[in-house]
C-alpha cells in the first residue's frame, strides 16, 4: 500500500471512530447514560475528526492539547475551519477533563446535550472538507497530466 493510501485510509478510519463515538453518544442519551459519558463520547468525536485533520496536512500528535492547538493554528488561524470550531473544541475538551479527572460532582444533562450538538456540527463540518480537499487534490492531479 503506498503512503498516500495509508493515509487516505487512516483518515477515513477516524472519520469513522467519528462518526461511532457521535452514535454512542446517542445511545447514552437515549438510555439514560451518564453524563459524563456522554460529554467523553462527544469529546472524543471532536478529536478523532480533528485527527484526521492532521493526518490530512502529514501530522500526527499524541497529546490531545497538541493536536488542538495545532487544529486552531492549521486551520482555524488560516480561516480554512470557523472560529466557532476551535471555542467548540476547547470548551468540550475542559468540560471532558473536568469531569473525568476534575470535578467530583455530576455533569448536568444539559451540558452533555451541548457537547452532543457541538460534535454533530464538528464531524460532519470536518468530514465534508476533508472530502472536499481530496476532490480538489485530484482535480489538481488531473490538470496536471
Amino acid at each position: 500500500m503506498k503512503k498516500d493510501e495509508a493515509i487516505a485510509t487512516l483518515i477515513a478510519y477516524r472519520i469513522e471512530q467519528a462518526e461511532k463515538a457521535i452514535e454512542d453518544a446517542h445511545c447514552l442519551l437515549s438510555g439514560n447514560g451518564s453524563p459524563q459519558s456522554i460529554i467523553n463520547r462527544s469529546y472524543y468525536a471532536m478529536f478523532y475528526a480533528t485527527l484526521a485533520l492532521m493526518l490530512r496536512i502529514g501530522k500526527s500528535f499524541s497529546k490531545h492539547a497538541g493536536a488542538i492547538s495545532a487544529f486552531d493554528k492549521e486551520f482555524v488561524h488560516k480561516g480554512l475551519l470557523p472560529k466557532e470550531f476551535s471555542a467548540d473544541l476547547h470548551w468540550v475538551f475542559e468540560l471532558r477533563q473536568d469531569h473525568d479527572y476534575k470535578i467530583i460532582t455530576n455533569a448536568s444533562i444539559e451540558k452533555a446535550r451541548i457537547t452532543l450538538d457541538k460534535a454533530e456540527r464538528f464531524v460532519p463540518f470536518v468530514k465534508a472538507y476533508l472530502l472536499n480537499q481530496i476532490v480538489e487534490k485530484g482535480h489538481a492531479q488531473n490538470e496536471k497530466e
